[in-house]
């Protein structure tokens, strides 16, 4: 699994990500109690709110970016959006109102919409060969985790002996630990596009391929039921341990860190599992484990230790259903289009985040947590039931179709004899529109 340690430019990107996620990791915790500081037991919706802003910045900016992406050195970029998100994080410990969160969030994050899809995007050209990018995603979720599992630990430690003001200031510490790990690189230069197309056609090309390609809208159904149970464990732990509870700053971030070890746990296994049997079952048996401990939330919320059982457990099903997400987009895409898919899954995905977000901080504050476990539970098992649906069970990654459309010369059926019925790899492009059958 650590073989893809060994290609330096990929070590230096891995390190970046951990860097950086350690720093948002430590932010994350921090943002909470700063809001149960502002707002008190209304600290949810306030995080909700926050976290709904994130998203929209996600929605909005992650396509733009995919799209114009190739058009600027991609060590260039990287390293000036982590400086950015550095300056934001020092800003943080200083607001005073609710709404200065909500401003600063939404510049930290446009920066984050544009640094995580542009990032991804440059693995599987680092890392071309199928079963080392297979290991690269195990790493690059074991380094999510970090922002979940290791972080929200280092912040228990840290908040023993300091406020949690200066939190912030270790998220500027990662960011430009980040930064200089990426500077230290030569990174490969983006692909442009097949054909030059409108600026609109650019933003948009992403989620075209995306929506057109069924094994996408089954991830596209699974991120659904990964933002619902997602959004309670991030919006309303901080209400479960200190308000409901009546625990302390630490024990927020041990029941983080317990659902951060659930998806690691999964990570660590995901790429013998992956070599034995498709991406669909595993995915889909991780999205019903969150549908399942949804279900089960009411009952062992009711204390700490069942809790953190249940926060593991959830983070086993993230893991699963998410880690490989990175195949499916790279094996949907041609090089050119990857930047743009990626982007289009960061944005389609947290456009489910938008959703669950300010459902699970408003309605943990008006109707309890209780009623927010059910009706998420509710979200959650639909997009499982969806994904089953619209994801066909045999998902062949080459399939036979015909081009009516072309005339038999046509430089794409060479080799056929002219016919226009011919197999191969098939992914959505100026040639492909739609998918066969569909």
């Amino acid at each position: 699994m650590l073989s893809p340690l060994t290609h330096p430019v990929y070590r230096h990107l891995f390190l970046a990500q951990v860097l950086s996620l350690v720093g948002t990791g430590l932010a994350t915790v921090a943002l909470g109690l700063l809001a149960y500081k502002l707002a008190g037991a209304e600290a949810g919706a306030v995080l909700g709110t926050a976290l709904a802003i994130k998203m929209v910045a996600y929605v909005g900016i992650a396509p733009v970016a995919g799209a114009f992406v190739h058009l600027v050195p991609r060590r260039t970029l990287l390293v000036t959006l982590d400086l950015v998100r550095a300056a934001v994080a020092l800003v943080l410990p200083f607001v005073t109102e609710i709404w200065q969160i909500y401003v600063l969030i939404f510049v930290l994050q446009s920066c984050s919409a544009a640094f995580t899809p542009t990032f991804q995007a440059t693995i599987p050209d680092v890392l071309p060969e199928e079963a080392e990018y297979t290991k690269a995603l195990s790493l690059s979720r074991l380094a999510y985790d970090l922002e979940s599992l290791a972080s929200p630990a280092l912040a228990a430690a840290l908040l023993t002996v300091i406020s949690f003001n200066w939190l912030f200031a270790g998220t500027a510490l990662g960011f430009l630990a980040s930064a200089a790990m990426v500077v230290s690189v030569v990174l490969p230069s983006p692909r442009p596009p097949e054909r030059a197309e409108s600026a609109w056609g650019r933003t948009t090309r992403g989620a075209r391929i995306y929506l057109a390609t069924p094994r996408l809208r089954g991830l596209l159904a699974l991120n659904l039921a990964v933002a619902a149970a997602g959004a309670m464990v991030i919006v309303n732990t901080v209400v479960l341990v200190k308000a409901n509870l009546g625990l302390g700053d630490r024990e927020v971030a041990w029941a983080l860190a317990a659902y951060g070890s659930g998806s690691m746990l999964a990570a660590l296994v995901l790429p013998r599992l992956l070599s034995e049997l498709p991406d669909r079952p595993i995915m889909l048996a991780g999205a019903g484990i969150l549908a399942v401990g949804m279900a089960i939330g009411p009952f062992a919320s009711q204390a700490l230790p069942t809790l953190l059982a249940l926060w593991c457990l959830l983070g086993v099903g993230n893991g699963m259903a998410l880690t490989p997400s990175g195949r499916l987009l790279r094996r949907s895409a041609h090089p050119g289009d990857r930047p743009a898919l990626f982007a289009a899954q960061f944005a389609l995905s947290h456009a489910s985040w938008l959703l669950t977000y300010p459902l699970a901080g408003w309605l943990g504050a008006g109707r309890g947590t209780g009623t927010t476990f059910a009706l998420l539970a509710a979200v959650t098992a639909t997009g499982v039931a969806l994904a089953v649906v619209v994801w066909p069970k045999r998902d062949a990654e080459e399939v036979e179709h015909a081009h009516a459309d072309l005339p038999p010369d046509h430089p794409h059926l060479t080799g056929t004899d002219g016919a226009r019925h011919h197999r191969h790899a098939y992914v959505i492009d100026d040639l492909h529109h739609s998918w066969p059958g569909r």
